[in-house]
């Protein structure tokens, strides 16, 4: 095939020439994405019931949605949680579900029940997840003083929302701090005594002063005309003048009894930037947009409203795009550092200008064939992809080093330039064939990993599938016809061909090789014994997902832990931003209920996330240190919680999920055990460690008993008397005035004063007529209840939780506690899911080290030899923990990543290195009269010399090109330097390995007569 692709030079370069231009063509079209569009199986139904108690929530609403979605297909776990006002059920789905059919099943079947939940309820919201649903960025919109809130919400909805969702790439733009205007009626109670009037004499007014004809028609002729009631009200000045008549027939204007004015609806929540109310925009791309052409618009976009609408200040935080800049800058720094000191090595070792060009020829070439696969695989341009391509780059150097090493020996054994190429890249096929499956055998069984963690390893290995596979087809086809073209009219020089440098190390070379194999048996057994050693690093290097990244920002999530509204909420977080003293470059805070469309997080009035943004670490820690002793001594029930703000990678596999729990249920009751009781019972719980679950938690509430007796005893129905404590203590809807879409509610308002004095100045008529005092039939008391009711697909539970693993070693005693009080225990938690990837895990590395033997068995044609290559990985894999050791570097997902790319370059060498001694025995025991020992003692020795270039070349190489990263700062580099670490010090023990370890034990393993 070599011969006669070469012996057709213009066919070739025409067809690479039109590989190029299409994948130019196609890498235009690719999308540029943070992360690959992943459909996470998990729904979130949210609820939100005004002035409704947890256990209302759970009764009326969420256990008949539980029970109505119990048989959705594929529903794996259900997980609902009721507080005060909100309540969330999370369905979780087998991996694999189809998400579009599961969401239109859950929408479907929500639709069926709504006969069944309260009337006043609004429909339950549906809310997919996918990894598209993480923000880009967030434009913060603030009014300027003395600019009304309300109008800015109507500026930021009818315009501004309009005007970035007509932005090419945008799919969603959402919206939290909304205000919006409703027109309240405060009755004067001492007029409607004096006039003889009631509230349902005002409340009756204004619905006849609101009603509408609908589709009602008269004919004139030829002509049809729909008729309108000219009384409706469309301002509180119309309400006014209303006419209100007494059951006496005597009539008012409602402005003579009543109050009515503009007002700000009920605020279940805020949004607060730099301490001031405004709105957050959050702007959403869509699945096939480019992220780095959509963050720049987005930008200009909010410049021009800065010029357009004076009268409000505009910010944008938390830019997400940062993250994939970093990740290309990362392949743009590789690629022009490799391509530097690959050409600089390869000019040092070999002596000419010519092989180093066709190295930076077939490098940018084989990096944008290989978009070409990623278009034909439907994947998209992101961290995960990119971080694969660079895990290719590296085995791309070492297999053009190789090659062009082989075809220069090739002439120096006499051969003619063509009949070089030929059999230099013949010789050496189906060893890199061999290395890129060993690789790939390592990353396709990761696809198989249950859950995100697998989706994510296929963008992966696609990538280094498709770059490992073109880095095949250059090295074979394209890099021997750049070899020919080049050096067709220049003849072989040896002196050119290897530099100084090279000889003096390839003297040092044959020294050594000469003092090891004196004492074969102790040095063998000592590089043995230093695989555990080298191993046994690992157990105390700190285990993380995401390397350390310098951060200057931070999250601080508050639960106050006590009843208190969206309104005390806010003014205690600018408390807490005020004790900062602006010790920070920006703060923005969610402050109680989100009104975001895609927020699947926890509703709650005492809630509160609160980001900021400092100027230096040092800053950042001791603010930080700052905000707690503040929270601890001013507000010491409150729980508060720092970490580093997420990133969308933190954002995808965050999880609630507590480290160990134990559940139990009432099996007869089926609802939570009182408090009172429940205290009892957990103060023999045989552990000391476990913290409340949401179940168990109490917070104080007011609960209200109605003396019924009484009610019948002066003839007054309990609906009236449930009537009266709605319009005291709720936002009691008269009516809406509804104009062209826009709906302003009227809603009816009492004194703002403690509950206590609302009850005693209420009165209730009786059967008589006599009016008597509410706080004669409502009695009160003050109550712990519990704050939530947690339930999963067979009812409601309770918890408790472990930071630790004690819980599950205290399963039996768990079990016991709970069979003595009748309760049904069971166990869940993060621990379950991580003891499942490791076991899965495990399992992938056994099936890939069997694909690896079973690959070299057959390259080798040999059960013994594939082992050498699995010796040497251990090694390879120690010298990387030594160096993470040394530099204070963790073991995460980056340093992971740097072994693999590392290990891939070792076992290349290695094979490389035992075929060529294979080689070499079987020319040497044809041509030469030798004995078994003289022919494999002179193979190894000459392979060894044979390897040496091409195996100093790519580990210098690829070592030298990452090691700027470890001398730069910024994200990218932060990110980067655990997989420099890995890769460092992995080729330094791996070098030596494959220079001396693979022929030492290759010596031991073959038979000698």
């Amino acid at each position: 095939m070599v011969r006669f692709l070469l012996n057709r030079p213009i066919a070739v370069s025409m067809t690479f020439l039109a590989l190029i231009v299409f994948s130019v063509i196609v890498f235009r079209t690719l999308p540029i994405s943070l992360l690959p569009p992943i459909d996470v199986p998990q729904i979130v139904v949210k609820v939100s019931y005004e002035n409704a108690s947890p256990d209302a929530i759970e009764q009326n609403v969420l256990r008949p949605i539980r029970e109505g979605l119990v048989t959705l297909n594929g529903l794996e776990d259900m997980e609902s949680k009721a507080g005060s006002e909100v309540g969330t059920i999370r369905l979780s789905f087998d991996y694999g579900t189809k998400m579009e059919l599961a969401y239109i099943d859950v929408n479907e079947k929500i639709d069926r029940l709504t006969n069944s939940l309260p009337s006043d309820l609004s429909r339950p919201q549906v809310i997919r997840i996918n990894t598209n649903d993480i923000p880009v960025v967030r434009v913060q919109v603030t009014p300027k003083p003395g600019i009304d809130h309300a109008e800015v919400t109507l500026l930021t909805e009818n315009v501004l929302k309009k005007r970035l969702e007509q932005l090419e790439g945008v799919s969603l733009v959402d919206i939290n701090g909304k205000k919006s205007n409703v027109i309240t009626v405060q009755t004067d109670k001492d007029a409607l005594r004096a006039l003889n009037l009631t509230e349902e004499h005002v409340i009756n007014a204004i619905k006849a002063g609101n009603s509408e004809l609908p589709g009602i028609s008269v004919e004139d002729g030829q002509f049809r005309y729909y008729l309108r009631l000219a009384t409706r009200v469309d301002h509180p000045d119309d309400i006014k003048r209303l006419p209100v008549r007494s059951d006496e027939g005597q009539v008012v204007n409602l402005g003579r009894v009543a109050q009515v004015q503009y007002d700000t609806d009920k605020v279940m929540g805020y949004h607060l930037y730099q301490g001031e109310e405004g709105l957050v925009v959050t702007v959403h791309k869509q699945a096939a947009a480019k992220m780095n052409e959509l963050t720049p618009k987005i930008y200009e976009a909010v410049e021009l409203f800065k010029v357009d609408y004076p009268q409000v200040d505009f910010d944008i935080t938390q830019d997400q795009s940062m993250l994939l800049n970093a990740g290309i800058s990362n392949l743009q720094t590789s690629l022009l550092f490799g391509g530097i000191f690959a050409f600089g090595v390869l000019f040092i070792f070999m002596g000419n200008y010519r092989t180093p060009l066709i190295i930076g020829i077939s490098l940018p070439s084989s990096l944008i064939i290989s978009f070409l696969v990623f278009w034909s695989f439907d994947i998209s341009i992101n961290v995960i992809s990119l971080s694969g391509l660079a895990l290719g780059l590296g085995m791309l150097i070492d297999n053009a080093i190789i090659v062009l090493d082989n075809i220069t020996r090739k002439r120096r054994e006499g051969l003619p330039l063509f009949e070089a190429c030929v059999a230099g890249v013949n010789e050496v096929m189906s060893a890199l064939i061999s290395s890129v499956l060993t690789t790939l055998a390592v990353f396709v069984p990761l696809v198989f990993l249950s859950g995100i963690s697998g989706a994510l390893f296929f963008d992966q290995a696609v990538s280094v599938a498709a770059i490992l596979g073109v880095s095949l087809l250059v090295a074979f086809i394209l890099l021997p016809m750049l070899y020919w073209l080049f050096f067709k009219n220049k003849e072989l020089n040896e002196k050119e061909e290897d530099s100084r440098l090279y000889l003096w190390v390839l003297r040092g070379y044959k020294k050594l090789y000469a003092k090891i194999f004196l004492h074969r048996k102790r040095n063998l057994a000592l590089l043995f014994l230093l695989i555990p050693l080298l191993l046994a690093v690992s157990q105390i290097l700190d285990v993380e997902g995401l390397p350390p990244i310098e951060k200057m920002d931070t999250l601080v999530a508050v639960d106050w832990q006590e009843p208190i509204s969206a309104t005390q909420n806010k003014q205690r977080v600018q408390q807490m931003l005020a004790a900062l003293e602006g010790g920070f470059e920006k703060a923005e805070s969610d402050v109680g209920v989100s009104q975001f469309l895609l927020f699947e997080g926890e509703n709650s009035l005492q809630q509160a996330t609160l980001y900021l943004l400092f100027s230096s670490q040092d800053e950042k820690n001791q603010q930080s240190e700052r905000l707690l002793s503040w929270v601890r001594e001013n507000y010491p029930k409150a729980m508060l919680k720092l970490e580093d703000a997420p990133n969308a990678f933190d954002q995808l596999f965050s999880s609630d999920v507590p480290f160990f729990e134990a559940r139990w249920k009432d099996l007869q009751s089926k609802r939570p055990i009182p408090g009172y009781q429940m205290d009892d019972y957990l103060m023999n719980f045989p552990s000391q460690t476990w913290e409340r679950g949401p179940g168990l938690q109490q917070e104080a509430s007011v609960v209200f008993k109605l003396d019924l007796e009484k009610l019948a005893l002066y003839g007054i129905e309990p609906g009236q008397l449930q009537d009266k404590l709605k319009k005291l203590f709720g936002n009691f809807n008269i009516t809406d005035i509804k104009r062209f879409g826009e709906v302003t509610p009227i809603l009816l308002k009492e004194d703002q004063m403690n509950f206590e004095q609302l009850i005693q100045g209420q009165k209730l008529k009786g059967r008589d007529g006599v009016e008597y005092g509410l706080h004669h039939f409502v009695h009160f008391d003050y109550e712990n209840q519990y704050k939530f009711i947690t339930a999963d697909k067979s009812g409601v539970y309770q918890s408790v939780a472990f930071p630790t693993g004690e819980g599950f070693s205290s399963q039996a005693q768990i079990r016991d506690w709970g069979i003595e009080r009748q309760l049904n225990i069971d166990f869940a938690g993060q621990y379950f899911r991580d003891r499942e990837t490791i076991e899965q895990l495990v399992g992938i590395l056994f099936i890939a080290i069997l694909l690896l033997y079973f690959i070299l068995a057959a390259q080798f044609e040999s059960f013994v030899q594939p082992l050498i290559v699995i010796f040497t990985l251990p090694l390879g894999i120690g010298g990387a923990f030594l160096v993470l050791w040394l530099t204070g570097t963790s073991l995460n997902v980056m340093s992971a990543i740097g072994l693999v790319v590392m290990l891939g370059i070792m076992v290349n060498d290695a094979i490389l290195k035992i075929d060529t001694i294979n080689r070499l025995r079987v020319k040497y025991s044809e041509k030469l009269s030798l004995t078994k020992t003289q022919v494999l003692d002179k193979a190894m020795f000459e392979a060894g010399e044979i390897r040496l270039k091409p195996i100093l070349m790519t580990s210098i190489t690829t070592m030298l090109a990452l090691m700027p990263v470890v001398f730069s700062a910024g994200l990218g580099a932060d990110l980067q330097r655990p997989l420099v670490f890995s890769v460092i010090g992995g080729l330094t023990i791996g070098t030596f390995t494959a220079l001396y370890f693979v022929p030492l034990a290759y010596w031991f393993l073959t038979p000698k007569k």
